[in-house]
């Protein structure tokens, strides 16, 4: 029987991501939906890492399997790096991305390709029955384009520009975008550190995909 792993989100979209990025690894992924949890927690961290370990040990207490987190965000420097780590509590969490992403574009409005860099970051901690805590960290640069584009990413994905592909994070194939994401970074970091610690074995593609 493989083992159970919760990552604490009830996001579909990340799910699905998630499952995707860990498909060669012998585990069973679990949303908080598939546990009955509702994962409200409290974010008053000052990092992404802090957020991450908040929120992994908060649903460690309640549970017992392995628990693992993220806290992730977009950074933009011309706006002093916001919304970061209240990039999904920005202009509140029931507001629509897209109403969202036209404010930061609305802000933006009349700055050049050289001052719109940006960046989005994720922090995945891991936190294991008996007190054991990893964590990881991956980024993706890039810049915010003018108009939302794609339909494949959530979120702020649609106006964040990838000039190598020139693409936005919404335009991009789930391969290209698992490849180089920020999320796809520090899934792959936390994988390498927990097969090389010897607590995840390296599976079949389908059999650890098949919750998708």
């Amino acid at each position: 029987m493989r083992d159970k792993v919760i990552f604490a989100t009830g996001n579909e979209g990340k799910m699905k991501e998630i499952r995707l990025l860990l498909a060669d690894v012998d585990v069973e992924l679990l949303s908080l939906k598939d546990v009955g949890l509702l994962g409200d927690t409290e974010e008053s961290g000052t990092t992404f890492a802090e957020n991450a370990l908040i929120k992994a040990r908060t649903i460690a207490r309640q549970v017992k399997l392995a628990v693992l987190a993220d806290d992730s965000g977009l950074e933009i420097d011309f706006l002093h790096k916001e919304p970061g780590i209240y990039s999904a509590r920005y202009m509140g969490e029931d507001t629509s991305y897209h109403i969202k992403n036209r404010e930061l574009l609305r802000r933006l409005s009349g700055v050049p390709d050289e001052l719109r860099t940006a960046r989005f970051v994720c922090a995945i901690a891991a936190v294991f029955p008996g007190g054991r805590e990893w964590l990881a960290e991956g980024v993706m640069e890039g810049r915010i384009g003018y108009e939302e584009k794609g339909e494949n990413g959530f979120g702020y994905d649609p106006i964040f520009y990838i000039p190598e592909y020139g693409l936005t994070g919404a335009e991009l194939d789930a391969e290209q975008k698992n490849r180089i994401s920020h999320r796809g970074k520090a899934l792959e970091e936390m994988k390498n550190i927990l097969i090389a610690e010897g607590i995840w074995k390296p599976g079949s593609e389908k059999a650890a995909g098949e919750n998708e």
